[in-house]
């Protein structure tokens, strides 16, 4: 890969780890699901006017704003919210061991030695750092796993879906996405015109940085690279982002480095690096 095009892809990987301590500064100045609806809106704006849909894709862009903008988005937004980063990097993490099994379950793609390692590593992975002290309790936990388990679903459908650009569908699935999260949050928040007038400009800046620097420029370069080179050789560096997030998130908002973090979060990075290493051809990125 040419200098130009290694510092790109370290660009995004920079913006997809920072966007998890991002996500954690908006969310405490502005409920996570209406900060969540105000991020959709700022994408469907920009993307929606510039890359228009044939009417035939509107159902499936309208499901995957179900399983990708709601159950992907919203969860993460929720449990990064009672999480510490680092932690929350490593456990959406776990969106590509489910995207695997859901692969074998539903395209009845076979599991090689490699693949079932990369599944163990990754689950004991988990194991490791339930004996942490990082680890956050039970229903932010299954928070942050749903939405990572939102995330396979969501690239399952894109892989058997129709063709769509990827910024066509970033745009799309937000804009279906608002009602549904502005739902949730006119149903599950409160106080929310009082939170969006006393946010300061860290928590709109959270905001406008998640929409802007992670959902399209990020995406954009990213595709840019992708196009330019074989996946197995771009996938790989995907890796790096929990690992970056784990080192921003003690440095930026004084998360603790314990043991438990440490080894689970090797094993959880080892189980997927096998993982990506050995399909890198045959599934989507793993983005933030």
């Amino acid at each position: 890969m040419p200098l130009r095009d290694l510092l790109l892809s370290l660009l995004v990987i920079a913006i997809w780890a920072l966007n998890i301590i991002v996500i954690k500064v908006g969310v405490a100045e502005l409920p996570p699901l209406l900060m969540t609806t105000l991020r959709f809106m700022l994408v469907a704006a920009l993307l929606v006017p510039f890359y228009p849909v044939a009417r035939v894709q509107l159902p499936f862009l309208l499901l995957l704003s179900v399983t990708f903008g709601t159950f992907h988005f919203a969860l993460l937004f929720i449990g990064l919210g009672q999480a510490e980063a680092g932690t929350g990097a490593l456990l959406v993490q776990m969106g590509t061991p489910f995207a695997t099994l859901l692969a074998v379950v539903f395209l009845k793609e076979k599991l090689g030695p490699k693949r079932i390692a990369g599944l163990l590593l990754s689950f004991s992975g988990i194991v490791v750092l339930a004996g942490g002290p990082t680890l956050p309790t039970p229903l932010p936990l299954a928070i942050l796993l749903l939405s990572a388990f939102g995330w396979a679903v969501s690239q399952l459908l894109i892989k058997r879906g129709p063709p769509i650009a990827p910024l066509a569908l970033a745009g799309w699935v937000a804009l279906f996405a608002i009602p549904q999260v502005a739902l949730g949050s006119w149903l599950f928040e409160s106080n929310q015109w009082q939170a969006m007038q006393q946010a300061s400009w860290l928590g709109w800046g959270a905001m406008i940085y998640t929409a802007v620097m992670s959902s399209i420029v990020a995406y954009g370069i990213w595709y840019g690279l992708l196009r330019r080179h074989p996946v197995n050789r771009v996938v790989p560096m995907t890796l790096l982002i929990p690992v970056l997030a784990v080192g921003l998130g003690s440095l930026l908002m004084g998360d603790s480095l314990g043991f438990h973090k440490l080894a689970g979060g090797g094993l959880v990075v080892a189980g997927i690096a096998l993982i990506v290493l050995n399909i890198g051809k045959r599934h989507p990125a793993k983005v933030a």
